[in-house]
């Protein structure tokens, strides 16, 4: 008899166990109410929906890990998932400083085609050396604001004072003729009001959430065209999802799919949206023609480009992959 409750209460602690859902921890820097919020947000309901006892559980607002230290701690297996600008890591994997680089990227359509590319594929060949994955690609687009005219082409910039989002931007507006004046988008309101800056370059939902709306005179949203594009993906460590059963790692895959369609659309609206509160704040709109990308991309070439291939191993391989994508 005794021996019989010990296997009923050792049968019980089985089935608890092999109920339990196991739990992912997804770290990332924002608000609840970022769009790379919500991205993370639908593939955790999603998973939850599909019933395969798999919980996501986020820390937002960089309340498990630093922005900027993310990465490492992923690709170790202490942290599951992120959603985390691929940049930041690129001083470990001087190859990601492509995903921030200027006129790479035309347009989110464009975007939507460099994450479908052998430009990808080998930028995930290099994120699988380190033991990541990625589940949700992603580029958010950023703009120009000056506080006295409109900046759509290099000449706009020579002589003016501007912040760069980006080392491969500052490189490329310094060889417009800019000076470069390094901070954090938080503080381009501050310095636009006191007459530190005349320009800057930083993303739409930046723009937007610093008010810069109320110092400049002339906005340059992403349109058809735009310099400015970063990607931001949904990633995880490579060896947790293998490591998850295949009902598992289909319900990620399908909630993944479903989360990057939303993140395309929603990162399109966001952009529309900073262009009409700029507008309806009185400030004029300006629109980057071909043209003008043009010339932005063959002083990109003279300075950014020229640059990251110097200092990259393969870089020259992997420049061309990226610009060779229509």
């Amino acid at each position: 008899m005794k021996l019989s409750l010990t296997a009923s209460v050792a049968a019980l602690a089985l089935c608890a166990a092999a109920t339990q859902a196991e739990e992912l921890r997804l770290s990332h820097q924002w608000s609840t109410s970022d769009v790379r919020h919500e991205v993370a947000q639908m593939v955790a309901d999603e998973v939850a929906a599909a019933g395969v006892d798999l919980e996501i559980k986020i820390f937002p607002s960089g309340s498990l890990f630093k922005a900027r230290e993310q990465y490492t701690p992923l690709s170790r297996g202490q942290l599951d998932m992120t959603v985390l600008p691929l940049s930041y890591a690129g001083g470990q994997r001087p190859a990601y400083n492509l995903t921030l680089m200027p006129g790479l990227v035309k347009n989110h359509d464009h975007a939507a085609r460099m994450n479908e590319s052998p430009f990808m594929e080998a930028l995930e060949g290099i994120m699988a050396e380190d033991d990541v994955k990625v589940l949700v690609h992603g580029y958010l687009a950023g703009g120009f604001a000056g506080t006295e005219e409109c900046i759509t082409a290099p000449d706009n910039m020579e002589g003016k004072q501007t912040r760069a989002a980006g080392k491969a931007f500052e490189q490329m507006l310094a060889g417009a003729g800019a000076s470069i004046a390094s901070m954090a988008s938080s503080e381009i309101y501050n310095a636009m009001q006191t007459g530190v800056l005349d320009a800057a370059n930083t993303s739409s939902s930046s723009f937007v959430s610093y008010r810069i709306y109320e110092q400049v005179a002339c906005y340059t949203p992403a349109g058809d065209y735009a310099l400015w594009f970063m990607y931001q993906p949904l990633l995880m460590n490579k060896t947790t999802f293998d490591n998850l059963n295949e009902e598992q790692q289909a319900a990620l895959m399908a909630a993944s799919e479903k989360a990057q369609a939303y993140y395309l659309e929603e990162a399109k609206k966001e952009d529309a949206a900073s262009a009409q509160i700029f507008s309806d704040a009185g400030v004029e709109i300006a629109q980057m023609s071909a043209e003008d990308f043009d010339k932005w991309r063959a002083l990109a070439q003279e300075t950014s480009y020229k640059a990251f291939v110097e200092e990259t191993p393969d870089g020259q391989t992997l420049l061309d992959l990226a610009l060779s994508v229509e």
